[in-house]
């Protein structure tokens, strides 16, 4: 039923989404140069590392760690990064690796592929087991701003918890904090 949710929800956003997907490309091509998309190697379920899609919100010569780990991060963003990062629309093109399978609307973030502190602590949890998410657990309890510790709790906490109804209260959540632009790394 997950997956049914996810691809029926993906298929629908994409089609309402395709123009502002359009002038969000647009944008990052006229504002840096550089690619419109990011694909970012991300660790899946069961540790597989696959390529994850985000509109590009940062200059090309950035290292490849987590945003919250750069030293000056706001000096690597592009003209439109702040404000495609303050609603979460960089995230949009990850509707592919919904369609893809490589991730559902909710579960634990898709660690980096060098996060191996995050990716160790969830294999030994047996958090590795989920299919990542665009959303989840960990992200709506404070994303970046809370350390890698207490996000695997909030990770673990949805792997023994996870429900139909735990991930609309989830989304639901997810919607009200992007609209507040809450735990957002600018």
């Amino acid at each position: 039923m997950k997956r049914a949710f996810d691809l029926t929800i993906a298929l629908i956003a994409f089609v309402v989404l395709l123009f502002p997907m359009l002038a969000i490309a647009f944008l990052v091509k006229v504002s840096s140069r550089g690619p419109v998309l990011f694909w970012s190697d991300r660790v899946g379920v069961n540790n597989t590392t696959f390529k994850m899609p985000k509109f590009r919100t940062m200059h090309r010569n950035t290292p490849p760690i987590a945003t919250h780990l750069l030293k000056n991060a706001d000096s690597y963003l592009t003209a439109v990064g702040p404000f495609l990062r303050r609603y979460s629309l960089d995230e949009i093109p990850q509707l592919w690796s919904i369609l893809r399978g490589d991730m559902s609307l909710v579960g634990p973030r898709p660690a980096l592929y060098n996060q191996d502190d995050l990716i160790a602590m969830r294999t030994a949890r047996g958090i590795h087991r989920l299919v990542p998410g665009i959303t989840g657990w960990a992200q709506i309890n404070g994303r970046d701003r809370i350390s890698i510790p207490v996000k695997v709790e909030y990770d673990e906490y949805y792997l023994h918890h996870k429900s139909f109804s735990f991930d609309l209260r989830i989304l639901w959540m997810t919607f009200a904090k992007v609209i507040r632009s809450e735990h957002i790394q600018h």
